[in-house]
């Protein structure tokens, strides 16, 4: 009998991302899916021009996937402003509380390793999240 082929953890690493990222775009997003971007409060749709920023890199996997390191942001600051990572800290600590920013800075530093357990757990986790946001608000 074959033995049933399992998903490469950088397989599911990436699954968790696509997923994770839909959560962050449709966490705030109001009936017709518009959501304003972090940085600059531009209104965008969240299938279109808006992305998953990261305050710290994604590179750091110990806040890759914290709810609170990322946030919508367009492409425009996204990208082509690398971010706007002063505006995003200032806007962590107005949000989350003043010292935000600096600690997500420290954590993202720290040494974390993801089993694929956990990988398989949280994909399952924000599916069902985004798929209860895409009902309440009745969006697609």
């Amino acid at each position: 009998m074959k033995k049933k082929s399992q998903k490469s953890t950088s397989k599911l690493k990436k699954e968790l991302d696509n997923i994770f990222s839909l959560f962050i775009r449709l966490r705030n997003a109001d009936s017709s899916g518009m959501i304003s971007c972090f940085t600059c409060g531009c209104k965008k749709h969240y299938k279109s021009g808006m992305h998953c920023g990261h305050f710290q890199s994604r590179k750091f996997l110990c806040t890759r996937f914290s709810e609170t390191n990322c946030q919508n942001q367009c492409a425009g600051c996204n990208i082509f402003k690398y971010g706007e990572q002063y505006k995003f800290a200032v806007e962590l600590d107005l949000k989350y509380g003043e010292g935000t920013a600096a600690r997500l800075e420290q954590d993202a530093r720290g040494i974390c390793k993801i089993s694929r357990a956990e990988y398989i757990e949280q994909i399952t986790y924000y599916k069902r999240l985004v798929e209860n946001l895409k009902l309440e608000n009745q969006i697609e």
